[in-house]
C-alpha cells in the first residue's frame, strides 16, 4: 500500500507524521541536482516497466520521470522468460507493474480532517461504502494525501478496483503475475495515476542492485571516519605529550632559576650583612691605633685579638692597674675590664694582665652621613 506522500517506488514506507512529505520533497530536490545517469545508478530515478494488455498484445512501456516510452509488443500469452530475453539487463531489472485501463476502477478525490493523515488508510476504509458502490471487503484500494489546506482540511486521492477483477487478471497472467511489484490504474489519457492496488503480500520485492555497493561504501565511509578519528586522537595525544614535555622542561628550568635566585639572594643578603657589619664596626687599624695611643710605656702586648665585637688584650705592664682607666673614654669600645687576677713578676716588676672591651657599633645616622660625605667627596 501507498501512504501519504509516498510514490510507487517507496510502497510500504512509513515515517513519522509530518515528516514523510518533507522526506519525499527533500529526496526529489536532491535528486534534481544530479544528472539523469547518476540518478539511475544511485536508485534515485523511479523508473519502472509498465505492462499493459491491449487486445491480443502485451504492451511493454518504460516510465522515466513520468514519461512513457514504448519498448516492445508481445503476445498476450508471453511469460516472464520471453520478456527477459527481449529486454537488456538493466531494463530487465526494473520493477514490473501492471497498468489497468481507466475503466477498470474508480478514482476519487476526498477532503478529510487533518488528523486523519496519521491513519489515512484506515480512515478512508470507512469511506469506501459511501464513496463507491462496493463494500470495503470487495475491493483493493490505495490512498495518498495531496496536501493540507489552510482551513485545516486534508486533500486525499483514492483509487479502487474490484477484488474479483484484480484476482481474475492475476490468474490470467500466470507466472507473469508473480513478477509484478504493483498494479496501477491509468487515467483517461492512459497515464498511470501512481497508485499500487496490488495487495502487499503479492508484491514482488525487487532486489536493489546497488545495495551491496551502498553497504560497501557505507562500510568504507565508516572505516574512514574511525581511522580519521583515531588519527586525530593520536595527533592530539602526541601534541599533549609534546606540550607536557615542554612544560616539564620549563618546570626544571624554572626550579633551577628559582634555586639560583635563592642562592643569589642569600649571597646578596650575606654581602649586605657583612658590609653593614663592617661599616658599623671600627676597623682593625683604627682599634690598633687607638690601643697604641692609650697603652702606657712599659707595656708589652702578647696577644691582640678581635672576635666579633669583643676586643682581647693579653700582655705584661709595669702599670697594669691603670690600664682600665687609660682604656676608658674611647669612642671605639666600651666597658674595658681586667679579667682574672694580675700575675706579678718580682724580677722584672711587671704584671701579666688580660683585658677585654666591647667594640661599639656606629649609629645608623652617622653611617648615612659618612656615606653622604664620601659620595660628595
Amino acid at each position: 500500500m501507498n501512504t501519504a506522500g509516498v510514490g510507487p517506488g517507496r510502497a510500504g514506507l512509513r515515517l513519522l507524521p509530518g515528516l514523510d512529505e518533507f522526506w519525499a520533497w527533500w529526496r526529489r530536490g536532491l535528486a534534481a541536482w544530479l544528472p539523469r545517469g547518476w540518478r539511475s545508478l544511485l536508485g534515485g530515478a523511479h523508473d519502472r516497466l509498465l505492462l499493459y494488455g491491449q487486445g491480443d498484445e502485451l504492451l511493454v512501456l518504460r516510465e522515466v520521470d513520468g514519461q512513457l516510452r514504448e519498448l516492445a509488443r508481445l503476445p498476450a500469452s508471453a511469460g516472464p522468460l520471453q520478456l527477459d530475453r527481449l529486454l537488456v539487463a538493466r531494463t530487465a531489472a526494473l520493477p514490473r507493474w501492471w497498468l489497468l485501463p481507466a475503466g477498470s476502477g474508480l478514482y476519487r478525490q476526498l477532503r478529510l480532517p487533518s488528523p486523519a493523515a496519521r491513519h489515512l488508510r484506515q480512515v478512508v476504509g470507512f469511506e469506501i461504502d459511501r464513496q463507491t458502490p462496493f463494500a470495503v471487503a470487495a475491493v483493493c484500494y490505495d490512498v495518498r494525501a495531496i496536501g493540507h489546506r489552510h482551513d485545516g482540511q486534508l486533500d486525499v486521492e483514492l483509487a479502487v478496483v474490484p477484488q474479483r477483477a484484480l484476482d481474475s487478471l492475476l490468474r490470467e497472467q500466470g507466472e507473469l503475475a508473480s513478477t509484478l511489484a504493483g498494479v496501477d490504474l491509468a487515467d483517461a489519457e492512459g497515464r498511470p495515476l501512481g497508485f499500487n492496488l496490488l495487495p502487499p503480500a503479492q508484491r514482488r520485492r525487487q532486489a536493489d542492485p546497488m545495495r551491496r555497493w551502498n553497504l560497501l561504501l557505507a562500510a568504507i565511509a565508516l572505516l574512514a571516519i574511525v581511522a580519521a578519528g583515531a588519527r586525530l586522537l593520536e595527533n592530539r595525544r602526541a601534541a599533549a605529550d609534546a606540550l607536557q614535555q615542554r612544560i616539564d622542561a620549563q618546570a626544571v628550568q624554572a626550579r633551577q632559576v628559582a634555586a639560583q635566585r635563592s642562592r643569589l639572594s642569600a649571597l646578596v643578603e650575606g654581602s649586605v650583612f657583612l658590609a653593614t657589619t663592617r661599616a658599623n664596626r671600627p676597623t682593625v687599624t683604627e682599634v690598633w691605633d687607638e690601643v697604641t695611643r692609650r697603652v702606657p710605656d712599659g707595656t708589652w702586648l702578647e696577644k691582640f685579638s678581635i672576635q666579633g665585637d669583643q676586643l682581647l688584650l693579653i700582655g705584661s705592664s709595669n702599670d697594669a692597674p691603670s690600664l682600665v682607666a687609660r682604656m676608658e673614654g674611647s669612642r671605639l669600645w666600651r666597658k674595658p675590664a681586667l679579667v682574672g687576677a694580675l700575675q706579678s713578676d718580682t724580677e722584672s716588676g711587671h704584671s701579666r694582665f688580660t683585658l677585654t672591651a666591647q667594640l661599639v657599633e656606629a649609629p645608623a645616622a652617622a653611617l648615612e652621613a659618612a656615606d653622604g660625605d664620601a659620595g660628595t667627596r
